[in-house]
């Protein structure tokens, strides 16, 4: 596959705008864990191989375990995760595949029992951020 744009290149004042996102969210009051494991759950139900990979490396050397890798995308079914693991799972999951079903009461019911308003906000738009790179990446046909 032929990487078909490259926006670092094509468009850096964009793609600095991108990397300032992200630096904003590691800055965020939520757990760099927790981080992890929302882009790698977005990217892998977005399809982007490119993202993955480059987030379980870093997902790695930051200390998420093996095993929650090996299992988040059952995260639902294992007991790998913690309550709050699982709603911003849950949170992200909503948000990345809104279309057609919007975000229901009680997917934000369950994620503010978890979250204060401002890390809630925070998770959005790491959600958000991935799914932007993800479609980047997609469309770009970004190499694994």
């Amino acid at each position: 596959m032929k990487m078909r744009f490259n926006v670092a290149k094509d468009t850096p004042q964009l793609y600095e705008a991108l990397m300032s996102l992200n630096r904003a969210v590691a800055e965020a009051k939520i757990e760099s864990r927790l981080i992890h494991l929302i882009k790698i759950r977005v990217s892998q139900i977005n399809g982007c191989a490119f993202c993955v990979g480059m987030h379980v490396k870093e997902a790695i050397d930051d200390g998420v375990t093996e095993k929650e890798l090996h299992l988040l995308s059952v995260w639902r079914e294992s007991s790998a995760f913690f309550a709050r693991d699982k709603s911003a799972l849950a949170w992200a999951e909503t948000l990345t595949l809104l279309a057609g079903s919007g975000v229901p009461d009680a997917d934000f019911d369950a994620a503010r029992s978890e979250f204060s308003e401002t890390e809630l906000a925070a998770l959005t738009v790491a959600v958000g951020t991935m799914n932007l790179w993800n479609r980047i990446g997609v469309g770009a046909q970004m190499p694994a």
